[in-house]
């Protein structure tokens, strides 16, 4: 019980922690696995090029080797779309992706053709998607193909274009019809304008590069911010047919501003602390459910990793929970998001305090150790200082080159929570039954609340019950755990908890049972005694029963409260039943065997007579319908007649009435049409005769 009660506490524990502070852990293995279960082709391929070029894509940043086999089908496709003259902009953009991974077979005359169309698009563009994917469609031709002419003339002009869609705030329109400005489109204009500088023929005007980088500046400043540290960007585009959630906008705007960088001369003021929230941001996702969230986010931190601006540190604690029992060690690790080693660098505990006290710390500036091997800063020994409890563990990152500070961000001091557990001593622990008057101690036993007690107590209504223990951490201090509890529990299942106070180092509850008697609903009888304490530190949290006291307390006067009515187990409607016996009706008796074959005889008697009429007297068959059709309505008269008989029978050996009923209705029905037709038609063969 008190293991089960342990695990139980280990999980709040972690729901604390994530509650407290997100803790920020790189791409690990787990990335990996969730890439393959994703991203699972059917049949041998993906849906479209998309979501081919995002599996590929996403299998190449992980590092994944034992990926599907889709290179043949894939390349397949990437032939087809671009040899045809009427795939659309997106479809040949994303079969280049494919391609720039795959590296497929494609003729030299498929490019040249691709280009020409793509810069036949350009001249007339107006919207900002299609200069996203035709310039970046011409970069893809560009690197695969050296000799295709996939260079801009007119760069400037594009440029000029691209830039008329812009905002002051640094969002971009999607078209000069289109008065809606969008943080989204904002990415996929700082990667067309990327585009167009490196493929541009001359150098573009230095005063055009400025002013854009002064809008990236103005799009960070409208950066939202989380509690925990991580930086993030929002949609704010009324029309909802266009509107991205906050995961697919960031990610557009990081593969943005990190395509620009390279291509120009200088830095983006962008500081290094936004893009390590960014990287944060991402991070903090965990691991999406859909793959478009998995690669947006793979993509996204791919690009920070090995952007120009800053390149993003995360520092991690492999475990934030740290027994004092188990003498374990306070491990640190510092990787780009993506797990790579960092450059030389020194972790330092600049502060510890328990939380909720700021100014009391416990430990200040201790540097950790570094073992090259595991690439883990580590302190070997927490100080006497730390005893069980939470604590807030504040880390710097201190880059031992100079330059990396220019290549790396940080983020300052980083905050970490930390639990430190531990086996809480349980010592003096005793139970008592008072007497009310003087006090004195009746009856008084010890219990042991580390094993098992099964203590027999008896009391009445004028006396007391005293349980009291002290509590104590491993270095000997005052521990008050979350919860303590003393319940005592009736025969007829009457529960009552109580709170168990403290004072000083004593722990002690004193149940006076005269102020208690209608709180106990005058029921005398046995009472099961129980104690809980638990606390998320405390490593041997246990639910205990110590044991039971016998209560003799007063008759219940008339306008006394009663129990309140259990409450019912709602599993138990799924337990077996009581099984029902059931004695059936003797079967009434029943006539002779030889008197009910002769009412049957009696029954056929009239069908008989009515035969031997028929014989005697003949069948009038003169006004029978000669013609084709009266003749067929007649027969099938005559035949539904002899159904309904048929059916009758049937009805009598081994139909029931609901069937009968039903097949009588149908029959019912036919015989009303076809009957009404054949006397129709001998009706009015008698007309004609009397006429005549």
């Amino acid at each position: 019980m008190a293991r089960n009660l342990g695990g139980f506490l280990v999980l709040l524990l972690a729901i604390s922690i994530c509650g407290a502070a997100s803790i920020f852990q790189p791409i690990s293995d787990s990335h990996r696995s969730a890439a393959l279960d994703l991203f699972s082709p059917i049949d041998g391929s993906f849906g479209s090029l998309e979501e081919t070029y995002e599996a590929l894509r996403t299998f190449e940043i992980l590092g994944i080797e034992k990926r599907p086999d889709i290179g043949s089908t894939s390349c397949q496709s990437v032939s087809e779309t671009l040899g045809s003259s009427t795939s659309d902009l997106k479809d040949l953009f994303h079969a280049l992706k494919v391609n720039s991974i795959l590296k497929c077979k494609v003729n030299e005359e498929i490019f040249q053709g691709v280009a020409a169309r793509l810069k036949a698009v350009l001249n007339d563009a107006s919207s900002l998607l299609d200069f996203y994917y035709s310039i970046g469609s011409l970069v893809l031709i560009k690197d695969q193909n050296s000799k295709v002419d996939a260079l801009l003339g007119d760069a400037d002009g594009i440029f000029h274009s691209i830039k008329a869609l812009s905002q002051s705030d640094g969002r971009w329109r999607y078209s000069s019809n289109n008065p809606e400005s969008s943080t989204y489109a904002a990415g996929l204009a700082l990667e067309a304008l990327a585009g167009t500088v490196s493929l541009a023929s001359s150098e573009i005007d230095q005063s055009l590069i400025v002013t854009l980088k002064n809008d990236i500046v103005k799009l960070f400043d409208s950066i939202e911010k989380y509690d925990d540290g991580s930086f993030y960007f929002d949609e704010k585009l009324v029309d909802a047919h266009e509107h991205q959630g906050p995961l697919s906008t960031t990610s557009s705007v990081v593969r943005g501003f990190t395509a620009f960088a390279p291509v120009t001369s200088g830095s983006i003021n962008v500081p290094g602390d936004k893009i390590l929230g960014l990287a944060k941001f991402f991070l903090g996702i965990g691991i999406p459910g859909n793959s478009k969230d998995f690669f947006n986010q793979i993509d996204s931190l791919a690009h920070l990793e090995s952007n120009r601006v800053s390149v993003p540190l995360i520092l991690s604690l492999p475990a934030t929970v740290l027994s004092l029992t188990k003498k374990d060690q306070l491990k640190v690790k510092v990787n780009t998001v993506l797990g790579s080693s960092a450059p030389p660098l020194t972790v330092k505990l600049v502060q510890a305090f328990i939380s909720g006290s700021k100014d009391s710390s416990v430990i200040e500036s201790l540097e950790l150790k570094f073992d090259p091997e595991t690439a883990v800063h580590s302190l070997d020994v927490l100080p006497k200082s730390v005893d069980v409890g939470n604590y807030k563990f504040i880390f710097e990152i201190v880059l031992h080159d100079s330059e990396d500070k220019n290549v790396y961000a940080t983020g300052g001091q980083t905050q970490v929570p930390v639990f430190v557990t531990g086996l809480i001593k349980i010592d003096n622990a005793e139970i008592a039954v008072l007497d009310s008057d003087l006090g004195s101690v009746e009856t008084q036993k010890k219990l042991d609340l580390a094993g098992e007690n099964a203590v027999s107590l008896s009391a009445n209504h004028l006396q007391k019950l005293r349980l009291s223990f002290r509590l104590a951490t491993p270095h000997g201090n005052i521990f008050k755990p979350h919860q303590a509890f003393l319940k005592l529990r009736h025969e007829t299942k009457v529960e009552h908890i109580f709170v168990v106070g403290n004072s000083g180092k004593q722990f002690e509850i004193v149940l006076d049972f005269l102020g208690l008697v209608e709180k106990f609903f005058y029921l005398s009888g046995r009472y099961d005694i129980q104690l809980t304490v638990g606390d998320a530190v405390m490593e041997n949290s246990f639910l205990r029963a110590v044991g039971h006291v016998e209560l003799d307390l007063p008759e219940a006067p008339e306008k006394a409260p009663r129990p309140p009515p259990q409450s019912v187990d709602p599993y138990s409607r799924y337990e077996p039943k009581a099984e029902i016996s059931h004695i059936f009706r003797s079967p009434e008796k029943r006539p002779p065997k030889e008197l009910s074959l002769a009412f049957l005889g009696l029954t056929l008697l009239p069908l008989v007579g009515f035969l031997i009429g028929l014989l005697r007297i003949g069948v009038n068959l003169k006004n029978f319908p000669t013609s084709a059709v009266p003749a067929t309505f007649a027969i099938l008269f005559h035949l539904g007649i002899a159904a309904v008989l048929l059916l009758y029978v049937l009805f009598w050996l081994k139909l029931d009435l609901f069937i009968t009923l039903k097949t009588l209705c149908f029959l019912g029905a036919f015989l009303m049409f076809v009957g009404h037709r054949t006397l129709s038609h001998l009706a009015s063969t008698s007309a004609k005769l009397k006429s005549a």
